[in-house]
């Protein structure tokens, strides 16, 4: 049986409780407040159900599923190959990243070897997804917290990294160049000199354009510093992984704690990771981490080796039967796919397990006795992507 307040509430009208006596003897109501699915800061169609008693939040109900396609299920109805396209439409900021992980399932069940200079070139697109990921964040992020200039910059430095992949695979949104067994191309003539005078410039807008403009934003720091914090063990017991698992000082990170690919052979390699759990400290995980990639993307243009990009398959590939849980650090976290196979030509059950749908879960617990005005700047601080929560 369904209560009457929240049937009300899932019904979409904002209700006004009855009206309650606090401990100080004064008469406040609680109201029970939609915020989204159609709101500027909600970073994708989320709807929360806020209940409020006066300018804090006393529950919080996430209600998904606005977005939801079925993508599992198209996994199903499509060919191994036909299926990476529908990959990039989980995480659709970071979506080599999501290739990769599909790829990946398939090349663990076939025992399929990816050559060498396949797997650094996997890399480099890798860490340049997230750091389209993390741009792409850190500009609205500063719109939810009052900054306007930095997403100007950020747009403008991810619009270079979407022309060398539009040069590298054709596409700037659904790439599509993931095989199993390597990639689609090798890279183009001259695309390693573009990416390396990218790089140059990218590495100096991180320090004059975006830390020296947010981290001497008074309002930043006033909307970051100490707001949402996630302790170790919270972290844990929600499953959340990821820039905030590592901003709250838990040193879980897939390339470095269950590797894969040639992260095992790079010497820059190293986390990063902070201890305060604050929305501060979780936009300082993704600064490093833009940093860090571009360390790791020029280790691999120095080391990148000739050869082959794709293992050869053949034109009909049939997946071998078994099964396989494949796993990427994504730009949000533990991007997982769990395949099972039939010996058909396609998968008889892909699942996607996307960081997003776990790293929401913490929200309720991090808004409930906050004021009203820190639940953007906290839900923001998360990064969560809809198309990976409903898939």
């Amino acid at each position: 049986m369904v209560d009457a307040e929240v049937q009300a509430t899932l019904e979409g009208g904002n209700i006004v409780l009855p009206i309650v006596e606090s401990d100080e003897g004064i008469e406040t109501e609680e109201l029970i407040l939609n915020m989204g699915p159609q709101h500027p800061s909600t970073h994708g169609v989320l709807r929360l159900v806020l209940k409020l008693s006066g300018e804090r939040v006393v529950e919080c109900i996430p209600v998904m599923g606005y977005l939801h396609r079925g993508i599992e299920k198209i996994f199903e109805w499509r060919t191994y190959t036909q299926g990476i396209r529908y990959a990039d439409q989980a995480d659709y900021v970071s979506n080599m990243l999501n290739e990769h992980c599909y790829t990946g399932a398939m090349e663990t069940i076939g025992a399929i070897e990816v050559p060498r200079r396949a797997e650094y070139i996997r890399v480099i697109v890798d860490e340049l997804s997230r750091c389209a990921a993390h741009l792409v964040w850190l500009g609205t992020y500063g719109l939810d917290v009052g900054a306007t200039t930095p997403l100007l910059y950020c747009f403008r430095d991810r619009e270079e990294i979407l022309d060398l992949f539009e040069e590298l695979c054709g596409s700037r949104m659904n790439f599509n160049y993931y095989r199993p067994g390597g990639v689609l191309y090798d890279l183009p003539p001259g695309w390693l000199a573009k990416l390396e005078r990218l790089l140059d410039r990218y590495e100096e807008h991180i320090e004059s354009d975006y830390v020296g403009l947010l981290e001497s934003n008074e309002i930043f720091l006033e909307r970051t510093v100490g707001i949402g914090l996630i302790p170790a063990h919270i972290a844990v017991a929600y499953g959340v992984s990821g820039p905030i698992a590592r901003g709250s000082g838990v040193e879980v990170d897939l390339r470095r704690t269950r590797p894969y690919g040639v992260y095992p052979e790079l010497t820059e390699m190293k986390p990063v990771i902070m201890q305060e759990g604050d929305a501060f400290a979780r936009y300082k995980v993704r600064v490093g981490e833009m940093r860090l990639a571009i360390r790791l993307i020029r280790e691999c243009i120095t080391n990148l080796p000739g050869g082959a990009v794709r293992a050869r398959l053949g034109h009909v590939w049939k997946c071998p039967k078994g099964e396989a849980y494949y796993t990427v650090e994504g730009a949000k976290g533990e991007v997982g796919v769990y395949m099972i196979s039939n010996g058909g030509p396609n998968p008889f059950r892909a699942k996607f397990r996307g960081p997003s749908f776990l790293n929401l879960q913490v929200l309720p617990w991090l808004l409930r006795g906050r004021l009203v005005s820190d639940a953007v700047a906290i839900m923001g601080s998360l990064d969560f992507v809809l198309g990976e929560v409903d898939r």
